[in-house]
């Protein structure tokens, strides 16, 4: 994709189909007039009277404890400088989606009109009674440390100038770990900083505050070492002015222990690295190119411990892993501060979780075998969904401890659990999907690839480095498509199974269809005859390895593209049957839903193997499935041949599977409710945990149930996802838009990836005992 072309693609994603990224949803019913008289006039006045009486209650009856500022001038935006307070707002919406998907926190984003300092503090100040916290951004230094300690001495609500305080955060918990891995101690080693803007000086006090000595740290800029001799230091600078004989970043590089890159890319050779003492630890935390190259760095030093911000490395510093859950840690304490003792439990919280056993979820979501603290892994990851519950708890303590904290916290389980609840509240499902395809890429057919949305889609699969696209279709049409779309044709395989050109090819695999299928029913005329239909050739490039997986179905009925699939590519191991489960982004979070597409009305063990094979799905995922079996009964409350049917499946389960978190047969809402469920069946498996899997007794319930959540909550839907099947092949549903195809583009290349894996291991997909 050009330059322009994706400039254009990001301004539709900001303009399309609502301009902005961020809304606000009424969280009160207003279906009737009751219900707005009682939000407005006259209901509304009785909570304004108890807010007169008593401030404290705008907690109680509006949104302040739950609402944060982002709050900036525009004049450091990203890597773009002082663009303006209006040309900053979509930063401020997207850093506001980060508030919302990482810890559930609403945001408003203020963009400020003014470069004075005092302004600006007054503009901030008259805004404040409506918020719960203030996130400072993109304000230039050394402004935005007046700012910050000003509108901190000044409000009773926590301000955190995230650009100053995150990076050192997240980087102080990773030299934390680093440190103790290199068996140093922070208050001997030698620590070298390029860069003295906001973020170095947080960084450097922080690290101080952990016990870093002034004497062996060096602060260089763009002018050197930063020494005590030189004129019109600044007070941060002068701060962190030394008077040893250092004049360069060469010569402040020798012999050091660490080095905390917060400046621009390359400065660093591989001389300078090599000059350091034993086990460096460099932290090249540029964006987007690093101070020295990753690749560079670990070729030169193999004892390295080293981070980056990228997300392509080991141990990516991304603030992210902060601010979301230290805001929401001192919202729920209604803390009057984020201070130091605040910040330093976060930095121990996010240490100590890197040390900890990382679940195998985490492990499947980021393609690793197995996650160990160590040199590559010093700081959790950034979709581990342990850190909401981890980091709040630590910074709420924090601010209790310390006094800041107006409404302390004493039953913590009970915290926590309202904490993971939260969770439901992203969509971080699909991040996932598209991170872990990219980190091995596998060949996937496009089988109508003469459609614009499935070339719009192979185009984005392409350039994202989620797959290897193959286009099948006809050659001309598709080549016209791609001049249309900008489509860059140099490295893409397009094949017309009808075309002359192919004969040799089509020869090869209708001669091996025939000799597998001769005995029933197939001629060799007819395998030749059949070879010429795109999704005959696709199957049997899937089945001949030259290719990995493959997408059809998009112009198609379901039937009519489900039986080449059958004929030519067959069942799995273990499997008797195929399913097809859809994944719904729903906000609880993800809800996996079995059977969608095949199977009209399975018996019980039928039901079973669908069950058993959508657990195994649901974990490719990196999800822990928790399923319940539905039916329109509840634990034999009818002897109904369609009930009993499911207690039966789940009686197997139970019986064979016993570590399988699954239960039934059970009503919708006692599936989803956990308290009504609760009370009603205390004994069910279920209890304590939150389902996430669905699976129903036949076709019409599961159908109709995702289409439905689909429709009218405008879920995003990804799926039907092929259960059961020995090769990496996926059905799309008829007409899937472009994003739809891209999901099961990247989920075609983590069932190639599995299924690899499971080959090599010769596991089979079901298990024999049901």
């Amino acid at each position: 994709m050009s330059i322009e072309s994706k400039r254009r693609e990001a301004l539709v994603y900001h303009a399309k189909p609502t301009p902005g990224k961020i809304k606000v949803v009424p969280t009160k019913k207003y279906a009737t007039q009751r219900d707005l008289s009682l939000a407005y006039s006259p209901g509304v006045a009785a909570p304004c009277l108890e807010i007169e009486k008593d401030i404290s209650n705008a907690y109680k009856y509006t949104a302040k404890g739950n609402l944060v500022a982002v709050i900036s001038n525009g004049t450091a935006v990203l890597g773009l400088g002082d663009i303006g307070p209006e040309a900053s707002k979509p930063v401020m919406e997207g850093k506001g989606l980060l508030f919302k998907i990482f810890a559930d926190i609403d945001v408003f984003d203020i963009e400020v009109d003014t470069k004075d300092v005092d302004a600006f503090i007054e503009t901030v100040k008259n805004i404040a009674p409506t918020f719960g916290g203030i996130n400072l951004e993109d304000i230039k230094a050394p402004e935005a440390f007046e700012i910050e300690r000003r509108l901190k001495e000044e409000l009773d609500i926590p301000v955190m100038h995230d650009d100053q305080h995150g990076t050192a955060i997240i980087s102080a918990a990773a030299l934390l770990n680093a440190l103790e891995i290199a068996g140093k101690d922070i208050d001997k080693v030698r620590i070298v900083v390029s860069g003295a803007g906001a973020a170095a000086v947080s960084c450097t006090r922080l690290y101080k505050a952990f016990g870093a000595k002034s004497e062996h740290i060096v602060m260089t800029d763009s002018k050197g070492v930063i020494r005590k001799d030189r004129d019109s230091l600044t007070k941060e600078k002068a701060e962190f002015a030394t008077d040893l004989d250092l004049h360069t970043l060469e010569d402040a590089m020798k012999n050091a222990d660490v080095f905390i890159g917060l400046s621009m890319a390359n400065l660093v050779d591989t001389d300078m690295l090599v000059s350091m003492a034993n086990d460096p630890i460099v932290f090249a935390m540029a964006n987007p190119d690093p101070e020295i190259k990753y690749d560079l760095a670990i070729k030169a030093r193999k004892d390295v411990i080293m981070a980056t911000g990228r997300s392509d490395h080991p141990n990516q510093v991304n603030n992210v892993l902060g601010f979301p859950f230290i805001f929401r840690g001192a919202l729920d304490v209604r803390a009057t501060a984020i201070n130091e003792e605040m910040k330093m439990a976060a930095v121990k919280a996010l240490a100590e979780l890197a040390k900890e056993p990382v679940p195998e979820q985490v492990n499947i979501a980021y393609g690793e075998t197995r996650l160990n603290f160590g040199r590559e892994y010093i700081i959790p990851k950034p979709f581990d969904p342990r850190l909401i519950s981890k980091v709040p708890p630590a910074v709420a303590k924090a601010a209790i401890e310390s006094g800041v904290a107006t409404e302390p916290i004493t039953d913590w389980q009970k915290y926590e659990d309202e904490l993971l609840g939260r969770m439901g509240n992203d969509n971080k499902l699909v991040r996932l999907l598209m991170d872990r395809a990219k980190r091995n890429p596998k060949k996937v057919v496009f089988a109508e690839g003469d459609h614009l949305d499935v070339l719009k889609a192979a185009q984005t699969v392409k350039e994202e480095g989620i797959a290897i696209p193959i286009l099948l279709g006809r050659k001309d049409v598709i080549l016209e498509l791609m001049k249309e779309i900008e489509f860059d044709p140099e490295g893409i395989t397009i094949i017309d199974p009808k075309a002359d050109e192919e004969i040799d090819r089509k020869n090869v695999y209708a001669e091996r269809y025939w000799k597998e299928n001769k005995r029933k029913g197939i001629t060799q005329y007819g395998a030749r005859r059949v070879m010429r239909e795109r999704n005959y050739f696709a199957a049997m490039m899937v089945n001949e390895g030259d290719a990995d997986a493959l997408l059809s179905g998009y112009s198609r009925s379901y039937p009519t593209v489900v039986k080449p699939m059958l004929d030519l590519v067959g069942l799995a191991k273990g499997a008797t049957r195929i399913a097809t489960m859809n994944v719904m982004m729903t906000d609880r979070g993800p809800m996996f839903i079995s059977d969608t597409s095949i199977n009209i009305d399975p018996t019980s063990k039928e039901l079973a193997k669908i069950a058993q094979m959508t657990a195994r799905t649901v974990e490719m995922f990196g999800v822990k499935p928790v399923i319940a079996m539905i039916s329109y009964a509840n634990y034999g409350s009818s002897k109904h041949a369609n009930a009993s049917k499911v207690k039966e499946a789940v009686s197997y389960l139970h019986r064979y599977f016993p570590d399988l978190i699954i239960d039934g047969e059970l009503q919708m809402d006692f599936a989803l409710n956990n308290e009504m469920r609760n009370d009603k069946f205390p004994f069910s498996k279920l209890n304590g945990q939150k389902v996430n899997t669905l699976v129903f007794p036949n076709l019409d319930s599961a159908n109709s149930t995702y289409k439905m959540l689909k429709e009218l909550n405008n879920s995003e839907s990804i799926g039907p996802i092929m259960m059961g099947m020995s090769k990496p092949v996926h059905i799309l549903q008829l007409g899937a838009s472009v994003e739809e195809i891209i999901n099961m583009a990247a989920v075609a290349v983590i069932d190639a990836q599995e299924k690899e894996k499971r080959n090599s291991e010769e596991e089979p997909l079901v298990s024999q005992k049901v």
